[in-house]
């Protein structure tokens, strides 16, 4: 059979602290087991260089922190017989830290440009309780002001994202129906919407004016 590349990506963004990691394994560990599909995790990027150094990248060391990252996401889409990519986190993440920190919005046209080549894209919602791991993580108010930057930045470009809520196997189910939703496949059990690739929605759910429900429709129309 000829391997089917580039992979389905799922790209997972948000602030510091909420969730994007365990999300990610969460998925990987469930697609795999329960749906025998072959799935590749790709880490943080930013993460990895901060423990290395010591310290955040400086203003100058950004942009090739951000390439980096896109570049692990694009071997990991082209690499033969994988079916499914989770991004954990992508170079808009980067972008984000830039802006906020650097008052740098140069990164943020190439990240846009790397985040049109994933599939979905989970935004993390802030239900979750902000946890320092005395290294990095600055402050709930960071978190609060990466969530809002992200959403601007998104909506500003016309790219769709899902907002997943819960703490636990209820998040998880959140992402694995807006995952199977978008594959046209049934990802959670006893789901019977996922079995015509749709989900009932629950506005209590929305936490954005713009409204993404009317956003994530538009990404599996163009799916």
């Amino acid at each position: 059979m000829t391997p089917r590349y580039p992979a389905f990506t799922v790209a997972l963004l948000g602030g510091e602290s909420s969730g994007k990691t365990t999300l990610a394994m969460e998925l990987q560990q469930h697609l795999s087991s329960a749906h025998g599909l072959q799935v590749v995790r790709v880490t943080e990027h930013l993460r990895e260089w901060s423990e290395a150094a010591g310290r955040a990248p400086h203003a100058h060391e950004q942009a090739a922190v951000a390439e980096a990252q896109s570049q692990r996401i694009a071997a990991a889409q082209c690499r033969p017989g994988v079916d499914v990519v989770l991004a954990d986190t992508t170079a808009l993440m980067v972008a984000a830290y830039s802006a906020l920190y650097f008052q740098d919005r140069s990164l943020l046209a190439p990240a846009l440009a790397a985040q049109c080549h994933c599939h979905l894209t989970l935004l993390m919602g802030l239900d979750l309780p902000w946890v320092p791991d005395g290294l990095f993580r600055d402050s709930p108010s960071v978190r609060d002001a990466t969530d809002g930057w992200l959403r601007r930045e998104l909506q500003g470009a016309g790219m769709a994202f899902q907002t997943v809520y819960g703490q636990g196997p209820a998040r998880l189910q959140q992402a694995l129906r807006a995952l199977g939703a978008a594959l046209g496949r049934p990802l959670v059990a006893q789901d019977p919407a996922l079995a015509t690739g749709l989900r009932p929605w629950s506005c209590e759910n929305c936490s954005d004016p713009d409204c993404e429900h009317r956003l994530f429709t538009g990404l599996l129309a163009r799916t």
